[in-house]
């Protein structure tokens, strides 16, 4: 690490925690960055001169005698075209092996763009899973989660929506992924569609939890750049946000502050809000749209991480396994997308929202009749028919191993309409019956 003229170098540590560090340093800035014998660290608190760091790799043989150095600024990066292809650690640093970028620095988790310079999203993006383009549209420059519990293949399916969707640019951040993950990821996106469409900003298992909390700024200040400056549509892949919202814990635990529901910070509503806002439609068409993933303890969706993040975000896609499949499927009860009235039957055919409310009426007419069965009542004709209608309307469309484009979900789901119940059951305006029902 270079000295610079300009830097601060201070030598006295007060209080040294497993995550922070304290001493007095005035003219510090919130969020500047400095290394404690050589360790990267961050400001996150500020009380007149006493200034408390988060130390990214731990205090572990840190002594009061340490000596810090501040950079005098906040977190920065090369961001440019040169990082098309690669994969790096949570400080920018190369983990595939190639060399080092150098490259003009920029600030890395700078404010959100200005409202005033955003537009109403309003672009399909298609990601080739029923339950997701079919029930819960994606549109550009929305900001979603996929709640699912942790031992569901979440990872695999962010993979598929990447592979399918019909963007510029693919940005990954990882926290808390094991090694076999980032390589399952890099696998498949090199393989996929070559190197030039993915960046990723990976912390394994093996890293420190705390350098987790650089991860989604470095992935998200990357995603400006190509969205802002290069007009291209980028969609960012965030997993695992509660192992991130585990590692603001951390943090606030070690700083003594009265942690609030579920152990959580007191901040964790602004802390998420502040990422999940990066999310925007640009006028001259480029974008930014985030899918991160967030597990659930236990399948708690009312813990304060699901919580917060159901309130920040514009709907949820919730994944569960269907038992009358044996497969997962994205829960077309459970899951929302605010936004989608936005494109269907817009971008999408004019017989998307009646096909699309039809199927899930006659979804929920087979779980009440499911209900009846496991209590011992008798099933009426209606009840096995729209029961088997379920069945495969689970298996041969909204499985997340079915990749069909949208017009093929529509034409297939109208022929399980047919296979299954009459035209008075499915009750979909005769305008589209009279051309989509095949006689």
């Amino acid at each position: 690490m270079e000295t610079k003229s300009f830097q601060k170098i201070y030598y006295r540590l007060s209080n040294i925690t497993k995550a922070t560090c304290s001493l007095k340093a005035p003219g510090v800035g919130y969020e500047e960055m400095a290394f404690i014998q050589g360790r990267a660290a961050q400001v996150v608190k500020i009380i007149g001169d006493e200034v408390t760091l988060q130390v990214f790799s731990g205090t572990e043989g840190l002594s009061t005698d340490s000596e810090v150095i501040f950079t005098g600024e906040s977190p920065r990066m090369a961001i440019g075209d040169h990082l098309e292809g690669r994969f790096f650690n949570s400080f920018g640093k190369p983990i595939d092996g190639y060399p080092i970028i150098e490259g003009t620095l920029r600030e890395v988790g700078g404010p959100s763009v200005n409202p005033v310079r955003r537009v109403q999203p309003s672009q399909l993006i298609t990601t080739g899973i029923a339950g997701i383009d079919m029930n819960n549209t994606l549109v550009s420059g929305q900001k979603i989660p996929f709640f699912a519990d942790p031992d569901q293949p979440y990872n695999q399916v962010l993979s598929m929506i990447a592979l399918r969707a019909k963007v510029d640019k693919i940005i990954l951040g990882g926290m808390g992924l094991t090694w076999d993950d980032y390589l399952f990821f890099k696998n498949s996106f090199e393989h996929g569609y070559g190197k030039s469409k993915i960046i990723g900003f990976i912390n394994t298992l093996e890293d420190s939890p705390v350098e987790r909390l650089l991860i989604p700024d470095m992935a998200l200040s990357t995603a400006e750049y190509f969205a802002y400056e290069k007009n291209e549509k980028v969609l960012v892949l965030l997993t695992d946000m509660t192992l991130y919202s585990d590692a603001l814990s951390i943090v606030s635990n070690r700083m003594d502050q009265i942690p609030s529901k579920d152990s959580m910070p007191g901040s964790l509503y602004s802390d998420l809000a502040r990422l999940y806002e990066k999310a925007v439609q640009f006028p001259d068409g480029g974008n930014i749209t985030i899918l991160a993933v967030t597990t659930l303890s236990g399948g708690d969706i009312t813990h304060a991480i699901p919580d917060n993040t159901g309130y920040i975000t514009e709907g949820q896609l919730f994944l569960r396994r269907a038992t009358e499949i044996s497969k997962v499927i994205v829960d077309p009860f459970r899951s929302l997308s605010r936004l989608k009235q936005l494109v269907i039957g817009k971008s999408t055919r004019t017989d998307h929202p009646q096909v699309m409310n039809a199927a899930i009426r006659l979804y929920a007419d087979a779980a009440n009749a499911r209900t009846k069965l496991e209590n011992g009542f008798e099933l009426t004709d209606y009840d096995k028919r729209v029961l088997k209608f379920a069945e495969d309307y689970s298996g041969k469309i909204l499985a997340i191993d079915v990749n069909l484009e949208i017009d093929q979900m529509l034409d297939q789901t109208w022929q399980l309409f047919q296979a299954h119940m009459s035209k008075d059951e499915v009750d979909i305006k005769q305008e589209f019956v009279d051309i989509y029902w095949k006689n």
